[in-house]
């Protein structure tokens, strides 16, 4: 072989190999996927991640597996992701918590930066909390409840999923509007929290729909009142909590969204954001999410990252407000 044909041979074998890449590129995804939930498996979270990934993974014709990484309020999880390999295959279900709450409680040690370690791949759904106490707590009415927490100042416990936790700063915030003086038990995890109210070890609760629902449909919590400017369509009986004058400007809608590392191709999370507003389309997605309390609702990439800005923001002035303290 002449020096002409080891040129063309070497010509190509880069044509080939460029080829191939280009294959592999446009065949994204080509291996399993992850969804790292930075919470324990059953709690609102990872109940939502899994109905996703279950239809994601019929729209990417890959397996989509859910990963748990509890601790530190999502905090670990989110720290994981930023640190994955940018390609796609490895996703953060953020929350109100991670990408709003978190970094205005954990200032020492969030572990990750909300913004500039992320790049935002669609939202995914909207979740209301709802107040629960105890079933057989005297109160059967949110009025009824200050009455009985005023009567009785120090003496009712509410229980959350954890120092600086959504479910945390609702109570704060409930109990500084209805100037009434709650203890504070925290757990770890919704479930936890949840359980603690039913057996009467606390006596309230601000949980997210998903995980009360079937307990309040049971009759094992009682519900007094959902956090959202409006009523829930799965509890139409209970009132919101901005129809009674004291909280008429009382409102939380917790949330989940998709985002992958910073610096994950933009032609990947192209791909990635049309497979889950595929997949939240889907009437049976939608219907299972309903019927844990959540509303499915994608989004393009931009409007999650002005999204979290905004959370950002918001949350922080919450915090300072109720001047809640980690560290």
């Amino acid at each position: 072989m002449n020096v002409r044909q080891v040129g063309t041979a070497l010509a190509v074998a880069a044509g080939l190999c460029t080829s191939a890449a280009s294959v592999a590129q446009s065949t994204f995804p080509n291996q399993p996927l992850r969804i790292v939930v930075g919470y324990a498996a059953g709690g609102t979270t990872d109940i939502l991640a899994r109905a996703l990934g279950e239809q994601l993974g019929k729209e990417l014709k890959q397996p989509v597996i859910i990963e748990n990484k509890a601790g530190a309020a999502g905090n670990l999880a989110a720290s994981y992701v930023q640190q994955a390999s940018p390609d796609g295959y490895t996703l953060f279900m953020a929350t109100v918590s991670s990408h709003g709450i978190n970094p205005a409680v954990y200032k020492k040690s969030l572990g990750y930066d909300p913004v500039g370690g992320f790049t935002p791949v669609s939202m995914i759904a909207s979740i209301p909390l709802v107040l629960v106490t105890t079933p057989n707590l005297p109160a059967k009415s949110v009025d009824e409840l200050v009455a009985l927490a005023k009567s009785k100042p120090g003496e009712l416990n509410y229980s959350s999923s954890g120092n600086g936790s959504p479910v945390h700063l609702a109570a704060a915030m409930f109990a500084q509007e209805a100037k009434v003086n709650l203890q504070h038990v925290p757990y770890r995890g919704g479930a936890l929290a949840n359980t603690s109210v039913m057996s009467g070890e606390t006596q309230l609760s601000f949980a997210t729909l998903p995980a009360a629902l079937p307990q309040v449909k049971a009759d094992k919590l009682r519900a007094l009142a959902v956090t959202t400017k409006t009523r829930s369509s799965e509890l139409p009986d209970v009132p919101a909590l901005s129809e009674i004058a004291m909280f008429k400007d009382y409102d939380i809608n917790t949330w989940n969204g998709l985002m992958a590392p910073a610096g994950t191709p933009a032609d990947r999370v192209k791909i990635l954001n049309e497979a889950i507003a595929r997949a939240l389309q889907s009437p049976t997605l939608q219907q299972r999410f309903k019927g844990e309390g959540a509303t499915a609702g994608a989004s393009s990439p931009e409007e999650l990252g002005k999204f979290v800005n905004a959370e950002l923001v918001r949350w922080a002035d919450v915090v300072q407000a109720v001047d809640i303290r980690i560290e």
